[in-house]
């Protein structure tokens, strides 16, 4: 038999890695970057389950195919093959962890905050996250699924 403290401490490394995990995700028109990994957190499970009321952690990783001075997020919440805009925090990237001007050929991390009102309705929908370049061309474009909830 395994002691309770060491089951315990195997419970919650294992809810850890579960929260460092990459998430899936759909790419919706990345042209002047690639994805190499996205991050919501937490959210140990898909599809992530947003609390109203809680900010959520979102980390990008991307590489950049082109140069550009700036960069601008936007965010939506998609219903029925309709993009609902998503006010968040900070829509200039160049607040959010990315260095600039953007480099070709670099690597970046974009952070950001995804907070989630507590006026929101309990509803599942698609999250589509772009982030634009001075062209308003994509660098990237990701989709995931949630559900919002009390």
């Amino acid at each position: 038999m395994v002691p309770c403290p060491l089951v315990l401490l195997l419970a919650l490394g294992a809810a850890a890695a579960a929260l460092a995990e990459p998430l899936r995700f759909v790419d919706c028109g990345s042209i002047d970057g690639s994805i190499q990994e996205v991050n919501v957190s937490p959210c140990p499970t898909q599809p992530c389950l947003l609390h109203k009321g809680t900010s959520y952690s979102i980390n990008v990783t991307f590489a950049s195919k082109i140069e550009s001075q700036g960069s601008k997020a936007r965010v939506y919440g998609e219903m029925l093959h309709v993009d609902i805009p998503f006010p968040i925090p900070e829509p200039d990237g160049c607040k959010s962890g990315i260095q600039c001007p953007i480099q070709k050929g670099h690597s970046y991390s974009y952070l950001n905050k995804l907070p989630v009102k507590s006026e929101y309705p309990s509803i599942k929908l698609i999250v589509k996250w772009e982030l634009v370049d001075d062209q308003d061309q994509m660098l990237f474009c990701w989709k995931i699924p949630v559900q919002i909830t009390s």
